[in-house]
């Protein structure tokens, strides 16, 4: 993650910095895939003084953009305030992620009982008809074994709805998932 500090109108002391990366720096605490937080310290002329010293925040994250903007008399006051203004943005939308990737579970997991089902009642097709997708796609990735615990935890920081993983207490690959009702699921084959 890259913090860039910036004032305009105003020298950005060691203190003033160290404020700021305590403050603003731990927002990846909450969103942890941010790559780059612009900050700009402002002090402005006005006829308000509550008005003067304004922070101004920019956070991006995966495509995403998060802004702030708070004024105030006092510039520690101003970046308290918008420190909380971007974490309030996060919470929402985290939370509208959560629901959107909930929705699509369900919708997935309604669509993939109906396929079962409608196989499962189908004649057995020809074995010409069998193969008419083909592999597009093929992805290899390193496993490190864990626990169902962490497992959940890995799934979560990586904000998927499904973790596939070597479950280390069973020695074998395991596929945790997200329920609608906002528990957890696990998926263990067996060799039949």
């Amino acid at each position: 993650m890259q913090l860039v500090i910036k004032g305009r109108n105003m020298e950005v002391n060691d203190r003033l910095r160290e404020y700021v990366e305590k403050k603003i720096g731990k927002m990846t605490k909450y969103l942890p895939d941010v790559q780059e937080i612009r900050v700009e310290l402002a002090e402005e002329k006005s006829r308000k003084t509550s008005e003067r010293e304004v922070v101004q925040v920019t956070m991006r994250s995966n495509g995403m953009l998060l802004r702030a903007e708070e004024r105030n008399s006092d510039i520690y006051a101003a970046i308290d305030a918008v420190a909380d203004k971007l974490h309030g943005q996060i919470n929402r939308f985290k939370g509208k992620k959560r629901r959107k990737m909930e929705r699509a579970q369900v919708a997935a997991v309604e669509a993939l009982e109906t396929e079962f089902i409608s196989s499962a009642l189908e004649p057995v097709a020809e074995e010409e008809g069998l193969f008419e997708g083909r592999i597009v796609r093929t992805k290899r990735f390193s496993m490190t074994p864990m626990n169902e615990e962490e497992a959940i935890d890995q799934m979560e920081l990586l904000g998927h709805d499904f973790f596939i993983f070597y479950n280390a207490a069973i020695d074998g690959v395991n596929v945790l998932y997200r329920r609608s009702d906002g528990n957890y699921g696990l998926l263990q084959p067996e060799l039949a």
